[in-house]
C-alpha cells in the first residue's frame, strides 16, 4: 500500500526547492534517522525521494564523501560527522552550558571528568565533556563511540529498555567486546547487572574499559516516549576512589541530571 512518502511528483522531492540537492540530502538524513533499523538501501532511499536510482546514488556518494552517511554493504546509515556537528550545536545550548557551570561549582564533580552520552543501539556516543581531572584524559572524547557493555553510562541507559529489547540486543551467548581483564564477556553477564542498576539508580564500571579507571553513571530524564536516551557519567582513578567519594559523585550526578532534563529537547 502506498503511503504519503511514496506519493511524489515525477521530478521527485525537492523539484520546487531553490536548492533541490540540499532538500534531497536533508530528506536522506531524515529518512535514515526515522528508520527503525537505522539503515536503508539505495532502492529504499530512491523510493523515499521519488527520484531515479542513478540520481540517488550520486547524492549518497556526495553525502558519504562528506562523512554525513556511512555505507555498510548494501545499506546506508547516518555518519559520525553528524555527531561532530551535533556536538558543536550542543555546546551552544544553554542546557549544556549549565552542565559545564554545574560541574565547575560541584564540590566533587569539579575535580573529575564528567560527560553526557547518548544511547545509539549497542553503543553510546559522547556529546559533551567536562575536564576536571587531567590524569584521566585518556578516556572517551566528544564524538567517540563506546560499546554499552564497557561503560557505566551504557549500562545505565540499557537498563531503561524493555526486557524484550534487551534480549534482542544481548542474547545470553552474545560475545561482547573486551578491552581489559575485567570487561564483561557475554550478554548474560551484562544482563545480570541490570536489575541492580535499576534498584540503585546508577551504574558502576570497575576498570572494564581502562585499567586503573572507574566510572559511575545516571540516566537523564527524557521528555516524551521517543526522545533520545541520555546519560551522565563521571570518571575517577581507581587508586584514589572510595565508596564515600562514589556516594558524593552519584548524589551530584543525580542533581545535575534533574537540572538538565533533556538537553536535546
Amino acid at each position: 500500500m502506498a503511503d504519503s512518502r511514496t506519493t511524489r511528483t515525477s521530478e521527485g522531492l525537492g523539484s520546487t526547492s531553490p536548492a533541490p540537492a540540499v532538500t534531497r540530502a536533508a530528506a536522506v538524513l531524515e529518512a535514515l534517522a526515522a528508520s527503525p533499523t537505522g539503515s536503508l538501501t539505495l532502492s529504499d532511499l530512491a523510493r523515499e525521494l521519488g527520484i531515479p536510482k542513478s540520481s540517488t546514488s550520486n547524492l549518497l556518494l556526495a553525502l558519504e564523501e562528506a562523512r554525513l552517511i556511512n555505507r555498510q554493504g548494501a545499506d546506508f546509515t547516518l555518519g559520525r560527522k553528524l555527531v561532530e556537528l551535533g556536538a558543536a550545536y550542543l555546546s551552544r545550548l544553554d542546557e549544556v552550558q549549565e552542565f559545564y557551570r554545574y560541574c565547575e561549582q560541584a564540590p566533587t564533580l569539579s575535580g573529575e571528568t564528567v560527560r553526557i552520552a547518548m544511547l545509539d543501539g549497542t553503543n553510546v556516543i559522547y556529546l559533551a565533556r567536562y575536564e576536571g581531572h587531567p590524569a584521566v584524559r585518556l578516556t572517551s572524547n566528544i564524538g567517540d563511540k563506546m560499546p554499552v557493555s564497557l561503560c557505566a553510562v551504557g549500562k545505565v541507559l540499557i537498563a531503561r529498555l524493555h526486557e524484550h529489547d534487551i534480549e534482542a540486543l544481548f542474547p545470553d551467548d552474545a560475545e561482547l567486546p573486551v578491552l581489559t581483564p575485567k570487561s564483561l564477556r557475554t550478554g548474560a553477564e551484562l544482563k545480570a547487572q541490570l536489575q541492580t542498576i535499576r534498584e540503585q539508580g546508577y551504574a558502576f564500571e570497575d576498570e572494564e574499559s581502562t585499567t586503573g579507571v572507574v566510572c559511575l553513571a545516571v540516566a537523564v530524564p527524557t521528555h516524551g516516549a521517543h526522545g533520545p536516551s541520555l546519560g551522565l557519567s563521571v570518571t575517577a582513578l581507581k587508586a584514589t576512589y572510595s565508596d564515600e567519594q562514589g556516594a558524593s559523585m552519584v548524589k551530584e550526578l543525580k542533581e545535575l541530571a534533574r537540572s538538565l532534563g533533556n538537553p536535546m529537547g
